[in-house]
This record gives structure tokens, C-alpha cells and sequence, in this order.
């Protein structure tokens, strides 16, 4: 309970620090809210002032001042336009400020993205991290539009109001009084129990929106393996839970209205009553207690609207608890003292040691020496730490012990900006933007000209099915890449890597999703691509690397083996193992 409250209150703090920023338009919204606020309050006393003149006029049977009633009733009408103009102005500048607050909060959990490190991810549900972006930035910027004006105005409506009443009668201000402990231990009831409920819905809406994206995006799996039903009882587990947690916040969010209605027709009643006491009595004018009756139902909406606002604090703060979350995460450092420069000459693995999981290891005191235009070609089976190698290299995550040395100098040293700037890849899985072709081809390098991406695309063999394509280079890419087929996107992502023009160039199962001819076809375009630059090479169809200066093969995170084809064959190894299961025909 304490971890909670402390947890909620930093983020309270925390979302008035933002707010903090736009003071400007936060003082102008607070300045309207109050002339609002003002006029609410007096325009019950300038009516009563009609009231009470009539009475004494028949009372004392004296005339009716038609002028005096006529300038009550055009002080009446100004008042009211000035109500109608400031509310506008308040409701405007507040729009502003929640707009421009989801915007510049989209803004940095946007460039927190990209400083995340990779590891981070590894434990987090991409759904639940689209639903912070947009659910729940939506969600503080909505009720913080909603409450920030009201809840000021609501707590100087209500100190307002209480000093008038009290103008009007101490007796009648007593009675009333008397139901405002009600009020707040109702509100302070319902309210503590409402947050554990809103934090859970906002979890529960990160769960849903990934089980979805991840269900959108695999539905060919789901019915190729008949995973239907088994997909739609996981959904309504999901939702379930979603709509128990959901009906209760909302339950406990709706319960506290009728509740303070129920209080504030107990205290308008009890004035009602001692009100018709005291005008019998002489005590007070009938226009005094028509007035006190309209303060009190007047400060019956702005009493609910704070606990309202006391139950939306407990969905905003709910919200703000998990973006912030995000925004804390740790971010990948940079601590460089040097800065590479071509030609890279070595590549050093020096007795590297990683794990992505403690007491868990991948690679174990891995040692290797690459010199400069060289070709290593990295083979093994499925978990030997392949890909790791690659991920090391461009320092998608660090050592774990040991170094790795470009040119004598620890990459750890140089900034990864610096260091990717020497890298081009072609993964297995590609990806492409949404956009044209031409753009994602030029992706690899912003400053490329239409004739370089379409060299590129000709040097990679896409340029002929491009040019077949009704739209060609501005042939639309949708979400998924789906209009395209799997070996075509392979070959964009591969035209991607020929018009980056890398150093070092890393080609990671970068054919296994073409066919044999256009396997043939990339793997002429790959030696005029890998003439003069420093090449690592995964593969699983050994065909593709039998050039290569050097072969590894790895298992379990060592170098089993090391050398050219033709020597790796005559050991007759593991190498010589994997070549004969696949051309043992």
C-alpha cells in the first residue's frame, strides 16, 4: 500500500511537471475559469434582488420600480454573455494544452523507441506498448482536458458559493454544512477502491490490443493449423477479464453520482424546510431563501464534478503510471571516446563472451581474426549462436565479457551511430516500410538518386518483375508487404543493401526465400556486391558459400571448425557432416 500511494503520488507530480510547461496557456484557461466562476456565483444573488424587491413592495404595499427590475434583468443578460464568451476561451486554451500534451508525449515516448535497447524489448509485448502510445496518452490527455478547469473551478465554485451562504444565513449555511461530511467520506470510499480497478483495465487493454495485432498478423498460421478455436477461447479469456475489470471501474466510477444526488436532495430538503421556518419567523427575505436554495443546488454539481474528477484522477494517474513506465526504461549508453574511420582493415573477436540471460551463455570465449576484404561464411545448426555473432558485431546488444576490436578499437568505445554507418544487412525476415518501392530501396540511403536505386534494383534482379508492375517504382507496399510475394520483398531488401554501398556488408540467410534460379541470380549479383568489402555470410544452404575465404561452424557458442570448403571437407567434420546431408544425392 505504501509502494502505491508513493507510486501515485510520484506520477501526480510528475504529470504537473508537464503540465508546468504550457503555464502560459495554463494561467490564461485558470484566469477564465475564474471570471466563469465568479459570474456563477453572484448571478444567484443579482436574481434574488428581484425577488426581495417584489416582496417588500407588496409588503409594504408601495409600487413596483419597473426601471430598477429592467437594470437587474440587463445586468442579468451581461452577466450571462460573459459566462457564454469566458467558458468558450477556457474550453479552447484547454484543448490546447491536452492536445499539445498527448502530442509532445507521443513525441518522447517516440524517441525513447529508439534508445531502448533491444534486450528491453525482449521481455515486452509489442501490443501492450502500442497501447501505451495510444491508449493510454489518449486517456491522460482527455481527462486532463476535462479536469483541470473543472476541478479548479469546481473548488473556488464551492468556496464561493460557501461564502455566500453564509452571508445570506449562518443558520441555513449550518444545515447545510452538516451533509458535507457525507460528501467526502462517500467520495473517499468509492474513489479507494476504484484505482486498483483502472490500473487493471489499462493492462488489460495493453493485453488485448497485442493478442490482436499478434492475431492479425499470424491469421494464415491460425488456419493453417486449425488453432481457431484455441485462438478464440484464449480471446475470451482476455476479454473476460477486460470486461469484468472494465464493468467495475465503470461500476464504482457511476455509483458515486447517484450517491452525492442522494446527499445533495437531503440537504435540499432540510433547507427547504428551516428556509419556510425562517421567512414565517420575519427572519430572513423569501428572495434570501430562494437564493440559498439555488446555491445549494448550484454547489451540488461542482461537489460531484471534484469527486468525478477524484475518480478520473485515478484513471489519468492509472495511465501516466504505465507511459511513464516506458519513458523510465533504461536506455542504451553511449560512452565513445573514438570514431572509425575507412578503410576498415581487422575485425577482432577477442575471447567474447555473451549471454542474453544470466548464467545462461551463447557464445563462449569466441576468438576470431578477420582481415579486410575477407568473406566468413557462418554455418551451424539452429541456436549455435549464429545470428549472435551479427548482433554483437553492430552492437544490437554488448559483450557480456571479452572485446571486439575494428581497427584496434573496442567498438564499445565508438558510438553506434558511427559504427552502423560502415554496415549494410539483408536479414531472413525482411521488412519494409509502407510506401513506394523506390522509397524502400532508397531507405539504405536517404541521399540516392532515382538512377542509383534503379542500378541498385538491376544489380539485385528486381528491376525486371518492378518494371511489371503497373505503378513500377511507385508500386504502393502495403502495412504487411503481402501484395508482394516473399522472394520479391527479399529482393528489394536486398536492392536496400546494394544502394547503402557498406564497408561491411552482412547477409543473414539473405536467400533462403527464393528460389533456386533467383538464388543463382543474387548469388552472381552478391560477388560483384561482396568485390572489395569485408563480408559475413549466414547461411544454411551451404551452395551459397562455398567461395567464402572462410567457413565457421559453430555449435553451442564455440568454433568447432575453421576454414575454406575445400579444407573443411577434407577433415571431414561437422562441416563435412552438414554438406553431405544436403547434397547427398
Amino acid at each position: 500500500m505504501m509502494r502505491e500511494k508513493q507510486k501515485k503520488f510520484g506520477s501526480l507530480r510528475r504529470l504537473l511537471n508537464y503540465l508546468g510547461r504550457y503555464k502560459a496557456v495554463l494561467i490564461i484557461s485558470l484566469v477564465f475559469t475564474v471570471i466563469v466562476t465568479a459570474v456563477q456565483v453572484f448571478t444567484p444573488v443579482v436574481l434574488g434582488r428581484i425577488l426581495n424587491h417584489l416582496q417588500i413592495a407588496f409588503r409594504d404595499n408601495v409600487p413596483v420600480d419597473l426601471q430598477l427590475i429592467l437594470r437587474i434583468v440587463m445586468l442579468l443578460i451581461g452577466m450571462y454573455l460573459v459566462l457564454a464568451l469566458a467558458d468558450i476561451v477556457k474550453e479552447r486554451t484547454l484543448v490546447y494544452l491536452s492536445q499539445r500534451l498527448v502530442k509532445d508525449l507521443r513525441s518522447e515516448v517516440s524517441v525513447k523507441i529508439k534508445k531502448v535497447p533491444l534486450k528491453y524489448f525482449d521481455h515486452q509485448s509489442t501490443g501492450d506498448l502500442i497501447s501505451r502510445m495510444t491508449n493510454d496518452i489518449d486517456k491522460m490527455g482527455h481527462n486532463i482536458q476535462i479536469s483541470v478547469s473543472q476541478m479548479f473551478a469546481s473548488l473556488m465554485l464551492v468556496i464561493g458559493i460557501l461564502m455566500m451562504m453564509v452571508t445570506i444565513s449562518w443558520i441555513l449555511s449550518l444545515a447545510f454544512l452538516l451533509t458535507v461530511p457525507l460528501s467526502f467520506f462517500a467520495t473517499r470510499f468509492i474513489t479507494s477502491r476504484s484505482r486498483h480497478f483502472f490500473q487493471e483495465k489499462s493492462r488489460g487493454l495493453g493485453q488485448m490490443v497485442g493478442f490482436v495485432e499478434e492475431n492479425f498478423t499470424g491469421t494464415d498460421l491460425i488456419k493453417a493449423f486449425s488453432y481457431e478455436k484455441q485462438s478464440d477461447e484464449d480471446f475470451g479469456q482476455i476479454n473476460d477479464h477486460l470486461y469484468e475489470v472494465s464493468w467495475r471501474a465503470s461500476f464504482m466510477s457511476g455509483v458515486l453520482l447517484p450517491v452525492m444526488t442522494f446527499i445533495g436532495n437531503l440537504a435540499y430538503v432540510t433547507i427547504a424546510i428551516i428556509g419556510s421556518i425562517l421567512v414565517i419567523s420575519g427572519s430572513i427575505l423569501i428572495g434570501d431563501v430562494l437564493a440559498f436554495l439555488q446555491y445549494s443546488q448550484n454547489i451540488r454539481r461542482p461537489i460531484e464534478v471534484i469527486a468525478e474528477m477524484a475518480n478520473q484522477l485515478q484513471e489519468t494517474l492509472a495511465s501516466a503510471e504505465r507511459v511513464f513506465q516506458f519513458l523510465d526504461a533504461p536506455e542504451e549508453v553511449e560512452n565513445y571516446q573514438n570514431q572509425l574511420v575507412a578503410p576498415i582493415d581487422t575485425i577482432v573477436f577477442d575471447q567474447v563472451n555473451f549471454a542474453y540471460e544470466r548464467d545462461k551463455p551463447v557464445i563462449k570465449n569466441l576468438n576470431l581474426h578477420v582481415k579486410r576484404n575477407e568473406t566468413v561464411a557462418i554455418v551451424g545448426h539452429t541456436g549455435a549462436g549464429k545470428s549472435t555473432i551479427i548482433n554483437l558485431l553492430m552492437r544490437f546488444y554488448d559483450v557480456s565479457a571479452g572485446q571486439i576490436l575494428i581497427n584496434d578499437t573496442d567498438i564499445r568505445h565508438v558510438s553506434r551511430e558511427n559504427l552502423r554507418a560502415f554496415f549494410g544487412m539483408v536479414l531472413q525476415d525482411t521488412w519494409l516500410i509502407q510506401g513506394t518501392i523506390f522509397e524502400n530501396i532508397r531507405y539504405g540511403n536517404l541521399k540516392a538518386s532515382k538512377e542509383a536505386v534503379i542500378e541498385a534494383a538491376k544489380q539485385a534482379h528486381a528491376h525486371h518483375f518492378i518494371s511489371s508492375l503497373p505503378d513500377g517504382y511507385e508500386t504502393l507496399i502495403n502495412e504487411e508487404g503481402n501484395n508482394l510475394s516473399q522472394g520479391q520483398r527479399q529482393l528489394i531488401t536486398i536492392a536496400r543493401a546494394f544502394v547503402s554501398d557498406p564497408d561491411i556488408l552482412i547477409l543473414d540467410e539473405a536467400t533462403s526465400s527464393v528460389d533456386t534460379r533467383t538464388e543463382r541470380m543474387i548469388q552472381s549479383a552478391m560477388s560483384n556486391l561482396m568485390d572489395g568489402r569485408t563480408n559475413f555470410v549466414i547461411a544454411h544452404r551451404l551452395s551459397t558459400i562455398v567461395d567464402a575465404d572462410v567457413i565457421l561452424v559453430m555449435d553451442k557458442g564455440h568454433i568447432v571448425e575453421q576454414g575454406s570448403h575445400d579444407e573443411l571437407l577434407k577433415q571431414n567434420g561437422a562441416y563435412a557432416e552438414l554438406y553431405q546431408s544436403q547434397f547427398i544425392d
